[in-house]
């Protein structure tokens, strides 16, 4: 089959002929439909040193081929949303849904090759059936929905509460389109970038405000009638942790989305003295996926604004690095077959 491919570190990615994945016990072969590409992927790509690693776990894709040993029936041609987690399945934090925390979770595009090919394999308990209202470019959103989503269910917040979401990257407009789906009277987005804020608004940002030219606590409360007792911080870039304190509200509820891959420090006064309850979260569960599903499904929430590109297996190398600077996209999918 043909795949993207890491060389060496920093260098682009490459389109080669790399052998069939095969199929195992409790996996299901897919043929990709759509697979976006991640944040995280760029950084891996730029520090993991794994030459011929197949990035891409954001995917949908169509069954070809089911394994020995899979206990749930799936069809050949039925499509599937993949959760690129896979745990030892036995565990506490496999049978709760809770893979990312299980000591032997391994992700496809890490520690196992990824959907930025014609074909991947999964494990049938991370094969989410998509249903045909969903179709193969939404179905290959419900991984970064899910982020979004996994990140508000784990923050404290009483429905109509105003909420204040730092950045409008990818992650950033989809946790503004869940926070008015989960009810926010006011979504109000913090992001110096003109076209990301008008992307937000597009997406459920009732408002949104350019941290450069206004002080971002006043302004909320301008709009909102109060400081920001609901911040989602989802840049990941040293300082703003500290911003994302400084601006909360007095016993407020800051949630840490952004993955920040340096050293960063902050002022502890400044939580300590708001009492402020401070949640990192990563990933997602098994229910964040079923739930994101069942409301693509239901019509409940319209992501299609996210989705800026699409394009063959053959253009990723050049989209992947021109991600790697400003650009007016959000999130792009590579369609491998």
């Amino acid at each position: 089959m043909r795949a993207a491919v890491t060389r060496a570190v920093g260098e682009a990615l490459v389109v080669v002929e790399v052998p069939d994945p095969v199929v195992g016990p409790g996996e299901v072969l897919l043929r990709v439909s759509a697979c976006g590409v991640c944040g995280s992927d760029l950084h891996l790509a730029d520090a993991l040193d794994a030459p011929g690693l197949v990035l891409g776990h954001e995917f949908s894709g169509e069954v070809v081929e089911v394994g020995p040993g899979v206990e749930e029936p799936f069809r050949i041609g039925e499509r599937i949303a993949g959760f690129p987690l896979v745990g030892c399945g036995h565990c506490e934090m496999c049978v709760t849904g809770s893979t990312s925390k299980c000591a032997q979770a391994e992700q496809l595009g890490l520690q196992r090759q990824g959907a930025f090919a014609e074909y991947v394999t999964v494990s049938s308990r991370g094969a989410f059936r998509l249903p045909d209202s969903i179709d193969d470019r939404h179905g290959a959103l419900v991984e970064p929905l899910a982020v979004a989503h996994h990140a508000l269910d784990r923050t404290p917040m009483q429905r109509g509460e105003p909420v204040l979401v730092i950045g409008a990257g990818p992650v950033g407009v989809a946790v503004a389109l869940w926070a008015r789906h989960f009810g926010a009277r006011e979504v109000v987005v913090s992001d110096p970038i003109g076209y990301r804020r008008a992307l937000a608004e597009r997406l459920g940002a009732t408002a949104t405000i350019d941290p450069t030219t206004e002080d971002v606590a006043s302004a909320f409360e301008r709009i909102a009638g109060t400081l920001p007792g609901v911040v989602v911080e989802c840049v990941g870039v040293p300082g703003m942790i500290q911003h994302a304190t400084d601006v909360a509200a007095i016993d407020g509820r800051v949630t840490i989305v952004g993955v920040c891959m340096s050293a960063d420090t902050i002022m502890p006064l400044t939580p300590l003295t708001k009492e402020l309850l401070t949640q990192f979260v990563l990933y997602y569960r098994t229910h964040d996926f079923a739930h994101t599903i069942a409301m693509l499904a239901a019509g409940r929430i319209d992501p299609s604004p996210l989705v800026t590109d699409t394009f063959g297996l053959d253009a990723l190398p050049d989209r992947f690095e021109a991600l790697k600077h400003p650009t007016d996209q959000c999130k792009i999918l590579v369609e491998p077959s």
